[in-house]
């Protein structure tokens, strides 16, 4: 684990893209491999390509959300706009994840519904709804996990989380 933190800590931007680039383009494709019933990819070659660069991007974009973030939620304890037991332990890791979650989530997944689309060459924002509810019901907890972590764990935890959801989205029912 030492020689992961330091990578993480000499690159934090590389080791942000390449783990979402990873670990988020796999759980596409369990996802699709699990809705099928038999290893599948959710799109053509090129476009899964595309893809892995699309996820590498999205890497880029929650480093900086998550850093960002630390630094509003610790803005709005410091102004006291926040009660003060969250400003540390398990009661840090909620706010900040409600916080991300609530004000950052959102469009970070359009943006990456509109990389998917870019790529799978659609139009419009269908099924957006269901995305927007797994902000409360999975990356607020898992997030507040996350955030429990000691940084240079957290964006490699949320790749991990991305590979996790591809799993529960490709296990639920089709409706």
């Amino acid at each position: 684990m030492d020689s992961y933190r330091l990578w993480v800590q000499a690159h934090p931007l590389l080791s942000a893209a390449l783990q979402f680039a990873l670990l988020g383009t796999l759980g596409e494709v369990v996802a699709a491999s699990l809705r099928g019933r038999r290893p599948t990819l959710p799109c053509t070659l090129p476009q899964l390509l595309a893809k892995v660069a699309a996820w590498a991007v999205l890497g880029l974009v929650i480093k900086a959300g998550f850093v960002g973030m630390k630094g509003f939620t610790r803005g709005l304890l410091d102004h006291h706009l926040l009660p003060a037991f969250l400003g540390s332990g398990l009661g840090w890791a909620f706010a900040l994840s409600a916080l991300t979650n609530g004000f950052f989530g959102p469009q970070m997944m359009l943006f990456h519904r509109f990389e998917d689309n870019l790529i799978l060459r659609r139009r419009g924002f269908d099924g957006m709804a269901p995305a927007l509810w797994t902000l409360l019901w999975f990356w607020v907890p898992a997030h507040t996990l996350t955030f429990s972590l000691p940084a240079d764990y957290q964006v490699g935890l949320a790749a991990l989380w991305s590979l996790a959801l591809g799993i529960i989205l490709g296990l639920r029912p089709r409706t």
